[in-house]
């Protein structure tokens, strides 16, 4: 892609920077926070991290190939007698810095794309996937950020193997210009709290942002409610810093009216605001006649003073609201409605959302990302609608995230399950058996009882299985927490996994084989 800069250019859009050692003129061929991914011509930025330090590793870029290094000017004592020759750049904040030297050497593509980024606590990916069938169907060419994949018109084209928070900005800015090489007008950036809060997306030039909608999550980092809600609202703000470029869209600010914290965002800029909602009379962008079936729902789009018919092909009334998020996205780059409205029906579906595996079996089997109290609550009272009888679920929290989310989906499977099966989802560096155990005291406080509402199987293959193995003709089975993901994290590995696989092989061990 022809990246390659000289590190004398990267230090004039970094403020504060100062080259305390070395040749301004050494040539950097990629910017990389992690010791471990340096090779030859590397800029090295020296992270702190929660856990460990990138000035602890210093040495080890350089003898790696480093060409220079990045490090904090409070943090003397750990680089001002490192060896060698290479260079030195000491700034306020690396964190900051290595995003501003990443979109510097990918020379700004957010500038050469207009970038709608969507945030909030559920449904994303969703508003993601939804708005990408929508910019298509209107002749543009896409490209996408998420928690799935990351994906040009036509191909996935950096897919990993799990679930993708909003990646380091050197990624950020790489895949961008990948889609500004590849001819795309659009990119949509999913916009998590993490990624926010952690300054990985401040040098991307926003024209659009998205509310879907904000409820309590990412407590273990934020601490409260109104710090999640503060990082979210970075996305909002970061409007009014975005360059002005003749004949470039109108810059506006998307949120659902039906959630308490759109008046807070949308304060945050002073662009245009595009409010959409189910519940709420005074917005621009609202769907009428809806009705709802099992696999999917039909409405009247109403937008511009126009109404629309059209369906998505997910079930339930949150995605009904998702599909307005992104109609108000698109109408806000000027998109028409009546190719709004042909767009929200082309959209195919979404990966591990709500997706059905049919092998032949004579019942439902549904496999869905649904990771928080909040989703798996949705979840159920879509299916509890569609159940003919027993509705099962197979469950799991994970480790070194917060705690709370045990609490929340303990509660939500006892409000809304026949019968559930507490397992492991990623357990990361915590007692599997621990987190299965926390979730099922918290079911028992609402009123389960062990061994009759619910059992607990730390494996989670067996654990699957023992849902399908009780499930009888009409019931429905719904197994929750991993979604599209393909992998497992536990005890500092990544474990090839897919759920979808997994109950394919497990369903065909009772018979089913698809015929």
């Amino acid at each position: 892609m022809g990246t390659a800069s000289v590190l004398n250019a990267l230090i004039e859009e970094i403020p504060g920077a100062e080259l305390v050692r070395g040749d301004g003129e050494t040539i950097i061929q990629q910017v990389e926070h992690d010791s471990r991914r340096v090779a030859d011509g590397f800029l090295f930025v020296a992270v702190p991290g929660f856990t460990v330090d990138g000035h602890d590793f210093l040495i080890e870029a350089l003898n790696a190939g480093a060409a220079a290094v990045v490090v904090e000017r409070g943090r003397r004592g750990m680089w001002r007698h490192l060896p060698g020759t290479q260079a030195i750049v000491a700034v306020p904040d690396t964190r900051i810095a290595l995003a501003q030297a990443a979109a510097a050497l990918h020379r700004h593509p957010s500038r050469e794309l207009t970038v709608i980024g969507i945030t909030g606590t559920d449904g994303k990916t969703t508003t993601a996937y939804i708005l990408t069938a929508i910019l298509e169907v209107a002749g543009a060419r896409v490209g996408r950020l998420g928690t799935v994949d990351a994906y040009v018109s036509g191909a996935n084209f950096d897919s990993r193997s799990h679930r993708m928070t909003t990646p380091e900005a050197p990624e950020v800015q790489r895949l961008l210009r990948a889609m500004v090489d590849e001819g795309c007008g659009y990119a949509i950036v999913e916009a998590t709290s993490h990624g926010l809060a952690l300054n990985r997306l401040d040098m991307v030039e926003f024209d659009i942002s998205v509310l879907t909608n904000l409820t309590g999550d990412h407590l273990d980092f934020h601490e409260s409610f109104e710090a999640y809600r503060e990082a979210k609202g970075k996305l909002f703000s970061a409007l009014d810093r975005t360059s002005e470029r003749p004949g470039g869209p109108i810059r506006a600010a998307v949120a659902n009216a039906d959630d308490p914290s759109a008046s807070f965002l949308l304060g945050l800029t002073e662009c245009q605001a595009v409010r959409y909602g189910l519940d709420n009379p005074n917005v621009d962008v609202t769907a009428r006649d809806i009705e709802l079936h099992p696999d999917g729902s039909s409405f009247l789009l109403a937008l511009g003073g126009a109404e629309v018919g059209t369906e998505i092909r997910m079930p339930a009334l949150f995605n009904v609201a998702n599909a307005l998020a992104a109609a108000g996205a698109a109408a806000a780059v000027g998109i028409e409605p009546e190719v709004i409205g042909r767009g929200i029906a082309a959209c195919q579906g979404v990966p591990g959302r709500m997706e059905r595996i049919d092998m032949g079996q004579p019942f439902n089997v549904v496999v869905d990302y649904a990771h928080t109290g909040d989703s798996v609550r949705k979840v159920l009272a879509v299916l509890r609608e569609l159940a003919d009888r027993k509705l099962i679920i197979v469950a799991g929290a994970a480790g070194e995230r917060d705690p709370g989310r045990r609490f929340g989906v303990g509660r939500a499977v006892a409000e809304g399950a026949d019968f559930a099966v507490f397992t492991n989802e990623d357990p990361r560096g915590e007692d599997p058996a621990m987190i299965v155990r926390e979730i099922g005291r918290h079911a028992e406080e609402a009123g389960l009882v062990s061994d009759r509402d619910f059992i607990e199987v730390e494996d989670r293959r067996e654990a699957i299985a023992a849902a399908l193995g009780r499930a009888e003709e009409g019931d429905s089975v719904v197994i929750c927490g991993k979604g599209h993901e393909r992998s497992i994290e536990l005890g500092g590995a990544s474990i090839p996994w897919d759920d979808r696989e997994v109950t394919r092989e497990e369903l065909a061990k009772l018979g089913y084989n698809g015929d």
